[in-house]
């Protein structure tokens, strides 16, 4: 058994050294098709943290009126951490809303000015709410429509947001089908060149082959060097793939940070290198077997 092993992946690396331009090309379609799966790869892992950033963004804000007595507020407050969509819930009383603004607006004289000339404090308290999940907004600015609160409340704010994060959503969307559509082209053109590369091979050791079949040897043994060849292809592109990787995260990382300051992109991709190197050689390699598999298939009537 170990002969014969050792017979099929020597047979199989002449038969990926033999046919050299071919190869290369065979390769460095098969290096495109591998590069766009890696990015789709990334690309999910970015508009994840992305989203998720958003949405921790996110929240409801809830205006209450100058004459809002505070213990009413307190009771708003209190009964909607009861209600099981809301993750959070932040009271901002209107001493507090002043000293925001000010804080934010210490620069500006104007600003300052016209607040020295106030007799009295203009800004509202207010509730910033955060839901456990996005899709829990609209049950609770349902609810803040209660009849009930009318008498206090002066106006909720989500629409904005909630179109905004939609909006993203549905362009994430969008391009992940698109990544996936163009990783799907490429992969059927490195099977197709790897195709063509065995039938060549096949084409240009048919004496062999048939020699081999007179004397009686099994198919296996004649199926198995353009097989391993194939796995070759694949495992030879996920190499090269990762090395092309590398500079490339490196260079992209600190832009998508600027962007996204939760994405360390060049921490993720060396924290599971080995699992993404496992993965191009799975699906590189996948790509080489069933190619090489149809065209022996077809070839050799086996």
């Amino acid at each position: 058994m170990s002969t014969t092993l050792a017979r099929i992946f020597k047979y199989g690396l002449q038969l990926f050294y033999r046919h050299g331009w071919l190869t290369v090309a065979t390769i460095t379609v098969m290096v495109i098709a591998l590069i766009m799966y890696q990015v789709l790869i990334l690309f999910g892992v970015i508009t994840d943290t992305a989203t998720t950033s958003l949405r921790d963004k996110i929240d409801i804000a809830v205006y209450f009126k100058t004459s809002a007595v505070e213990d009413d507020i307190l009771n708003i407050e209190k009964s909607l951490k009861g209600l099981p969509e809301v993750k959070e819930v932040e009271y901002i009383s209107r001493d507090k809303a002043l000293e925001i603004f000010k804080e934010a607006h210490k620069d500006d004289a104007n600003i300052n000015q016209a607040l020295a000339e106030l007799d009295s404090n203009p800004l509202r308290a207010s509730l910033n709410i955060k839901a456990k999940d996005t899709n829990d907004y609209p049950t609770i600015a349902a609810y803040l429509e209660n009849e009930g609160f009318k008498t206090v409340v002066e106006k909720v704010t989500y629409t904005q947001n909630k179109v905004a994060i939609d909006r993203l959503n549905k362009l994430i969307d969008t391009m992940r089908k698109i990544g996936l559509a163009v990783t799907i082209f490429l992969a059927f053109a490195a099977s197709l060149v790897a195709f063509n590369t065995i039938r060549l091979a096949i084409y240009s050791n048919r004496e062999e082959i048939g020699i081999m079949r007179l004397v009686g040897a099994a198919n296996n043994f004649i199926k198995g060097p353009y097989l391993f060849s194939g796995i070759l292809y694949g495992v030879t592109g996920a190499v090269l793939t990762t090395i092309i990787m590398i500079p490339a995260v490196n260079f992209a990382s600190p832009y998508f940070q600027t962007f996204i300051p939760e994405m360390n992109l060049a921490n993720y991709f060396y924290s599971n290198i080995i699992s993404l190197f496992l993965y191009l050689v799975l699906f590189g390699a996948g790509l080489g077997i069933v190619s090489s598999w149809i065209a022996i298939r077809r070839y050799l009537k086996l």
